[in-house]
């Protein structure tokens, strides 16, 4: 009671100096205490310059509880009406702080709440936010989705130039580095669909494509399955950049990896040829030159000294690194008018996601600026050779690659690694025909491998196979090891034929096989475990172990055509596509029914065949064709909601909360606003049908959902 007492006899003005005194000596516990005073008083909020320092001082105390307090304090600002209290430098400046302390949704909805109430942030300071907020998983997709936004309002001219009025909103406009940060935050982060839509989107608004764009465009189409656009690409990446250059590597990882996805591992294999016989050219005119290089470097030491250019781009980069490691107080923000710390911020932050981006390349390596192959290439593609039965065709790949300088060599190592992998996994019938197929092609194998399979086929206990194996082998000359008698001698003598055991038991002696052999091999193995060839041998079973089924090279296909005439919005041929590709005996994925789904989307009214899809895809759930991602389930939210099937969209949520996504709510309030803001608002019929009820409470949880009273 005497509290009260004293706050109603507190002066407002007195009680606002106390106020910014107390934010002014960073005495935050005390200046909050201050702030429920006055707001306890009834005279509203505190006026605007008070109020903004509070904010500010909050925002750059750095402690995350403080800065969350000032986040609190600008949405009770907006949802009271009363936005124009805010500055822009104050909203642009919390936006900024919580992007850099890991707070992605709180910054992006402050941005959106701004740019609701008409006041533009111009580009270089946005940019600089979500450069920071796609670090994260969330923020990347919250950073896709507000370059979507605002590219919107750009779409097709919608802006007239010429307007002085609309010079504010110009400065919004997104430029290639907020979509290059959107599009690599994305691809990072496996919402591959969503960075293709910002791709379709750069034309519509005036945006045109350059060379730094090349390579992420290449990656979203590897993952997206479209190996057309990347073969029309290719003559682009051509162009722009040298065969030894990174981005080149990447590129020709992308395009690897398509043709592996579709199958189209021939295609692959020339590829390879191709890199291997160019590595060996340049290796030579490396070799002749590396001596005329040396002499150059020497005499420009001489006489130039030390390189100080290297020297200005280091502490370039150490300074960028201490603008990003401190964050700036509102006074030093404030003078920035413009925004060229968030500019450099931004351009950082997409040098670390491009970084990111470029460790995920696995398929090709450079040296010397030389493109070469990595053992998981040739690993995947062996796989797919086998997997095909194409052992003939990689018989000629291995002998063709061994003829160049490469890794791959077909001598016993590369060759006996294979068979054992595949001998390994119990592919006993590929193993013997590989081993068929390099000696018709003349390449002699060690005995080592004859012993292996012959071991193989007796713990399988499969004695017509011994036998034709038995007899290749004295064909060969070659010597067999004496476990590999004993191994043969064990299933005879199971199998009850006590003759031919006795005869293969005087063979092992009248050929003087002793341990000796045995032993020799085992030391031969473990020899060669700390190789190179061990290490491909690894990646080989690797890669076959997670690959134990044909792939469904198929289902690319037909996803191909889909999108095709989803993207011409001929919906008619795209679901025959989907009825043929059903009859074949291919089962949709989440990427089939993503294409249907955001064409449907884009047409606009054709919420009921989104319905049928969506019954579809529930069938499909358990099964291991059908996993459902965030980009699936957002798309299929949206049209619920936008049409009103709150059932299903209560359906999706649960599916989405279930598996720990996240749902971008803001953007479904906003969508409740403009389409069902006025449903079920007045009283409820006496008499009602079961599904009207339904439909009336389905509704009602969706709206609870959304934080709606």
């Amino acid at each position: 009671m005497v509290e009260s007492v004293l706050v109603q006899a507190c002066n407002p003005s007195q009680l606002s100096v106390e106020l910014e005194k107390a934010v002014d000596s960073r005495r935050f516990e005390a200046a909050w205490k201050l702030y429920e005073q006055y707001m306890y008083m009834g005279e509203g909020f505190p006026r605007k310059s008070v109020l903004n320092k509070v904010i500010n001082g909050f925002a750059e105390s750095s402690d995350l509880p403080w800065i969350k307090k000032a986040y609190d304090l600008v949405e009770l600002v907006f949802n009271e009406g009363k936005h124009e209290l805010l500055e822009r430098d104050t909203l642009i400046y919390l936006s900024f702080i919580l992007a850099r302390s890991g707070s992605p949704v709180l910054a992006s909805t402050i941005m959106r709440k701004t740019i609701e109430q008409r006041v533009f942030l111009p580009v270089q300071a946005w940019s600089g936010m979500i450069g920071h907020m796609a670090q994260s998983e969330t923020g990347a997709y919250l950073a896709s989705e507000l370059v979507n936004e605002i590219g919107y309002l750009f779409k097709d001219n919608r802006v007239d130039p010429r307007k002085k009025i609309n010079l504010p909103l110009l400065e919004m406009k997104p430029n290639a580095i907020s979509f290059r940060i959107a599009l690599t935050g994305c691809l990072l982060f496996g919402f591959t669909r969503k960075a293709e839509v910002l791709l379709e989107l750069m034309p519509r608004i005036g945006l045109k494509s350059d060379t730094s764009l090349l390579i992420v465009m290449a990656r979203i189409y590897e993952k997206n399955g479209h190996i057309e656009e990347l073969k029309k690409l290719k003559r682009h990446i051509d162009d722009a950049f040298h065969v030894g250059d990174h981005a080149y590597m990447q590129f020709y990882d992308c395009f690897l990896s398509c043709h592996l996805k579709f199958g189209n591992f021939i295609s692959a294999s020339e590829m390879v040829l191709d890199m291997l016989r160019k590595a060996k050219e340049a290796k030579i005119s490396l070799k002749a030159a590396k001596s005329v290089i040396k002499a150059v470097e020497t005499n420009k030491f001489l006489l130039l000294g030390t390189n100080s250019e290297h020297e200005t781009s280091d502490d370039a980069s150490n300074k960028l690194k201490l603008i990003r490691s401190e964050a700036p107080s509102f006074m030093d923000f404030s003078q920035d008018r413009s925004f060229l710390r968030l500019e450099g911020e931004a351009k950082e932050s997409l040098d670390l996601l491009s970084e990111k981006l470029q460790i995920q390349v696995e398929l090709v390596r450079t040296e010397n600026g030389i493109l070469h192959p990595t053992e998981k290439l040739y690993a995947k593609l062996v796989r797919a050779f086998l997997e095909a039965d194409k052992v003939t065709d990689l018989t000629f790949f291995l002998i063709e690659a061994s003829k160049e300088d490469s890794p791959v060599s077909v001598e016993n190592s590369v060759v006996v690694q294979i068979i054992n992998a595949c001998i390994s996994l119990g592919w006993l019938e590929r193993a013997h025909d590989l081993l068929d197929e390099m000696k018709f092609s003349g390449v002699r194998i060690g005995g080592s491998i004859y012993s292996t399979l012959l071991k193989a086929y007796c713990k399988a206990n499969r004695p017509r196979e011994i036998t034709a194996l038995l007899k290749e082998a004295q064909k060969a000359g070659i010597q067999l090891d004496s476990g590999c008698y004993e191994a043969m001698i064990e299933t005879r003598v199971l199998d009850r034929d006590m003759e031919g055991a006795l005869h293969l038991f005087k063979e092992m002696k009248g050929s003087n096989i002793s341990k000796a052999g045995n032993q020799e091999f085992e030391s031969l193995v473990k020899g060669c475990e700390g190789s190179g060839e061990a290490k491909l041998m690894s990646r080989l079973l690797e890669e076959i172990k997670d690959h134990q089924t044909v792939a469904e090279y198929g289902v690319h296909d037909w996803n191909s055509i889909i999108h095709f005439f989803c993207k011409k919005r001929l919906m008619g041929d795209a679901q025959k596509a989907l009825v043929k590709m059903r009859a074949l005996g291919h089962h949709p994925n989440a990427q089939t029914f993503h294409s249907l789904v955001t064409a449907y989307a884009a047409i606009g009214g054709k919420y009921l065949e989104v319905t049928e899809l969506w019954g579809e895809m529930k069938l499909l759930a358990n099964s291991d064709d059908m996993k459902f991602d965030q980009e699936l389930l957002d798309s299929l939210l949206y049209c619920f909601v936008r049409g009103g099937f709150f059932s299903r969209a209560n359906e999706v949520v649960k599916m989405l909360e279930r598996g720990g996504m996240f749902v971008d709510k803001h953007k479904y309030r906003n969508l409740w606003l403009k389409y069902h803001r006025t449903l079920y608002r007045g009283k409820v019929p006496k008499i009602q049908t079961v599904a009207r009820i339904q439909r009336r409470e389905a509704a009602l949880a969706f709206k609870r959902w959304l934080g709606f009273s």
